[in-house]
């Protein structure tokens, strides 16, 4: 497969594809509800945001959008795109990354500290995604 360059929407479409493939996430998120908004916010020519919308172990839709009030979302998970290039080719660690600041989560923190076997599943998935970066 060639690379995927990051941040595209044929990358986040593919993380969909990638993601819907992952029983250990099906697993792990079968009871989550939450759409998010991934925001690079820095370190690029512009602020690229994707939708994804996430619903019991599937991703049921995810696409890029004009900008981070274009769209509502239950959660935000945002980051440079230096740490984005860390946490997709699993150098970073998600929860790591919320606790030490290197990527802010807005939305309800309780309830995705109960779903951190599925966010570590996000990641793996992503870092399956043959992706070239800038």
């Amino acid at each position: 497969m060639d690379k995927i360059k990051f941040p595209s929407d044929e990358w986040i479409k593919a993380f969909k594809d990638e993601l819907n493939k992952n029983e250990n996430y099906e697993r792990y998120a079968k009871t989550w509800e939450g759409d998010f908004l991934f925001i690079v916010n820095s370190g690029l020519d512009k602020e690229y945001v994707f939708y994804v919308d996430l619903y019991h172990g599937k991703c049921r839709d995810a696409y890029m959008v004009e900008s981070r009030e274009s769209k509502q979302a239950a959660y935000t998970f945002e980051g440079s795109y230096e740490n984005w290039k860390k946490l997709i080719s699993g150098k970073m660690d998600p929860i790591q990354a919320l606790v030490t600041g290197s990527f802010k989560l807005k939305g309800d923190m309780g309830k995705v500290l109960r779903y951190t076997a599925a966010a570590s599943e996000l990641i793996k998935t992503a870092s399956k995604i043959p992706t070239e970066f800038a």
